[in-house]
């Protein structure tokens, strides 16, 4: 499989990125990726690609609000701990998402 695995992992999969957009797209909303940072409401998901090659990221957009950017910042855990901080356009968004 994907993963290099022989079986699912139910140690992981639920927190694979590819995993969480398709939840997020069949039981949530998917909306459009676009370039405006307003459109990127508090409480959307948001996940990349962050190499081009598939290695993907997901965050959530926070009610933190940069007033000098105009768009809110994002929560995300690249390995560091969640650091909440202005990322939406920094890599190549692969969707979007509402879930309520």
């Amino acid at each position: 499989n994907k993963w290099g695995l022989k079986s699912s992992d139910s140690n992981i999969d639920h927190r694979r990125v590819p995993n969480l957009q398709t939840f997020f797209t069949r039981r949530g909303k998917s909306l459009a990726i676009t370039a405006s940072g307003e459109d990127y409401k508090p409480g959307d998901v948001v996940a990349w690609d962050l190499d081009g090659k598939g290695m993907t990221h997901i965050g959530l957009v926070s009610n933190v609000y940069n007033e000098t950017t105009k768009r809110y910042l994002i929560t995300h855990n690249i390995g560091g701990g969640a650091q909440t901080e202005d990322r939406v356009f920094d890599w190549k968004i692969i969707g979007h998402y509402r879930y309520f």
